[in-house]
């Protein structure tokens, strides 16, 4: 005798559902460039409708600028964790630059250099850009604000020596979508020296740091 009990279908959480597209446009991002996330695309990847995807996000606009949005927070909060229990403040400035060089991070720089071209033309995205720059200026200025406080910083203006930190990453991580030759040690080294000398740390200071 044939049975006619159909197995139950079982629905995701909404909120649940919902990360779960969001996380699996971040990869795709990362990994292939924000062009490459379309509600076809993460629907394939998720094994799911289309119809599914745009049910969470009618537009693709939306969920391109969500998928940056979540991959750049989540690269934040590992490059430079806001609770982190590191015993100084050095000691967390300097895992910071330290994680901030090599193919890992050559990911996360591809992905802002394609979002700050997409965002020209993506209102949407260029407001996510927006609030990702100043998410990670805000990060890295009360890190220096904490190190003034603990005695272990010299700068009158946190807001300015890390956006000049910022600038010198974003200047080296241009390089990431080309064969660049071996560029000097000095060149790589510019956000180490950079920040001891606008935080008048001794210059090995943060070398020391990172050990």
């Amino acid at each position: 005798m044939s049975s006619s009990v159909q197995r139950k279908r079982i629905r995701k959480d909404p909120a649940a559902r919902r990360a779960e597209i969001v996380a699996a446009a971040a990869a795709v991002a990362l990994a292939e460039g924000l062009e490459c996330v379309t509600l076809r695309r993460i629907a394939e990847e998720l094994a799911v409708r289309p119809g599914l995807i745009s049910h969470y996000f009618p537009s693709a606009e939306d969920l391109v600028a969500e998928a940056f949005g979540s991959a750049a927070t989540g690269e934040l909060d590992r490059l430079l964790p806001a609770n982190l229990a590191a015993p100084t403040p050095t000691g967390r400035l300097a895992r910071f630059l330290a994680r901030t060089s090599g193919e890992e991070y050559d990911a996360i720089s591809r992905l802002w250099i394609n979002a700050r071209h997409l965002s020209r033309y993506r209102p949407v995205l260029r407001d996510r850009v927006a609030r990702q720059e100043a998410a990670w200026r805000g990060r890295l200025e009360a890190l220096i604000q904490d190190g003034v406080a603990a005695g272990e910083f010299v700068t009158d203006d946190p807001l300015t020596v890390a956006v000049q930190l910022l600038v010198v990453l974003d200047g080296l991580g241009v390089h990431a979508n080309t064969a660049t030759p071996e560029r000097p040690a000095a060149v790589l080294r510019l956000p180490v020296t950079t920040a001891e000398r606008e935080l008048g740390l001794r210059p090995g200071t943060l070398d020391e740091a990172a050990g």
